[in-house]
Order: structure tokens, then C-alpha cells, then sequence
């Protein structure tokens, strides 16, 4: 009962991330991406109109949310050690990397379009926050690098028998659901489809 309770918390925690992420993507002159980062004309409208409080309370939301992940990743990894105490410890582990530093992560993409706004959308503000991007950009690949040892663990453990799941189960997993959305392109997927992750255990664990 109590694993189940951790995977709807993370289940839960990931479609506040995903709210913040479109809150963050989505925005009233267009839809903002890193590349639109390269030319301030275009940079400038989509964020025209955007309220602070819009970067704000996407930034703020998305701490306990991802907080709240950590508890399903966390559930994962006590439920892994009645089978494998090495899987159970990467996936602890690499659970600690992926939350602690992504909230970091989230926490500098807020920043960095807060700050583009506050001052003013022009060229200098643009140069300003690209650097700060592109200085803090470690924090996003510790982050995923962390998301992707945990669940390249997860699929092993399981594509190899050594959980009671189904070797099937191994599909049942956050890579596989992201592939999917990427095709499709479904924007803020990654978010969803670690939403769909935790459903699946939600239903087999």
C-alpha cells in the first residue's frame, strides 16, 4: 500500500512539472525554446506580455513538485532491494543526483526568463541571461545524465528476470515513453512520459 501511495505522489509530482513546464514553454507571443535564445528579435516577442508572475510561480510550483518525484524514485528503489541490493543502490543514488540537481536546473530556467523580462527584453538582457544559461547549463546534463542511469537500471533489472515483472515490463519505462512523445513531438514530454512511468508502477507494483 505504501509503495502504491509513493508512485501517486510522484505520479502527481510530475503533472505539476509538466503544468510548470507548459507555464514555462508556452507563452503569450509564442513558444519558447533555446533556440530562439540566438536572435533577440524573436526572443523579445515571445516573451512580450508576460507577466513576472508567470515565471515566478512556475519556478516555485516546480520545487515540491520535483521534491515529490523523489518519493516515487525513492519507493522504486526500497521495492528493488528485495531483489537486487546493487540495482537498489544505483537507483537511490542516481534518484538523489537526478531531483537535488534538477530542482537546481528548474530553479535557473525560471531565473533565466524572469531576469530576461525584468530587464527589459532587450539585447543586453538576452546576452546577460544566455550567458547565465550557458553557465549553469551543467546542472541539465548532471540531471538527465542522472534520470538516464536510473532507469537504463530499472530496464535491465527487469529485462533481465531479476524482478518478478514480466520482461515485458522493461517497456514500462521513462526512455521508452519519451522516444514516443519526441516523435509525435509532443512538447514538455519528458515530464510525461516519467508521469506515465509512475502510472505503470502505480498499476504493477
Amino acid at each position: 500500500m505504501l509503495t502504491k501511495l509513493l508512485m501517486l505522489t510522484a505520479l502527481i509530482g510530475h503533472i505539476l512539472c509538466w503544468y510548470c513546464d507548459r507555464r514555462m514553454t508556452f507563452l503569450p507571443g509564442g513558444i519558447f525554446s533555446v533556440k530562439a535564445m540566438q536572435d533577440n528579435d524573436k526572443l523579445s516577442k515571445i516573451f512580450a506580455g508576460m507577466p513576472l508572475r508567470q515565471a515566478e510561480s512556475a519556478t516555485l510550483l516546480g520545487i515540491p513538485a520535483l521534491l515529490m518525484s523523489f518519493f516515487g524514485l525513492w519507493g522504486i528503489s526500497e521495492w528493488m532491494r528485495g531483489y537486487s541490493q546493487t540495482a537498489s543502490v544505483i537507483l537511490f543514488v542516481s534518484a538523489v543526483v537526478f531531483v537535488m540537481v534538477g530542482v537546481v536546473h528548474h530553479v535557473c530556467c525560471g531565473m533565466t526568463e524572469w531576469f530576461y523580462v525584468r530587464l527589459g527584453r532587450t539585447e543586453e538582457a538576452r546576452q546577460t541571461v544566455l550567458e547565465f544559461f550557458k553557465r549553469t547549463s551543467v546542472t541539465m546534463i548532471v540531471c538527465y545524465l542522472g534520470l538516464i542511469v536510473y532507469f537504463v537500471t530499472f530496464f535491465i533489472a527487469v529485462v533481465s528476470g531479476v524482478t518478478p515483472l514480466p520482461r515485458i515490463a522493461c517497456l514500462a519505462n521513462t526512455i521508452v515513453f519519451f522516444i514516443l512523445l519526441t516523435a509525435f513531438r509532443v512538447h514538455n514530454g519528458g515530464n510525461l512520459a516519467n508521469a506515465a512511468f509512475f502510472l505503470c508502477c502505480l498499476i504493477l507494483l
